[in-house]
C-alpha cells in the first residue's frame, strides 16, 4: 500500500506545477511537470507488474 501513497504524493507534487505552468506561464514548472509525470508513469508500471505477479503467484 506504500506505491499508493507514493502515487498520491506524485499527483499532489504535480498539482502546483501544473498549475504554474498553465496559470502562470512558468515554463520551468513544465518541466518540473514532464518530469514528475514521468515518473509517475513508472512508477504505475511497477505497481502494474508488481499487481501482476501477485496475482499470477495465487
Amino acid at each position: 500500500m506504500s506505491r499508493f501513497h507514493e502515487v498520491k504524493a506524485l499527483v499532489d507534487s504535480l498539482e502546483e506545477d501544473m498549475d504554474k505552468f498553465y496559470n502562470k506561464s512558468n515554463k520551468t514548472a513544465g518541466t518540473r511537470a514532464r518530469k514528475t509525470l514521468q515518473d509517475l508513469k513508472k512508477l504505475a508500471q511497477e505497481i502494474r507488474i508488481d499487481i501482476q505477479d501477485k496475482k499470477n503467484e495465487e
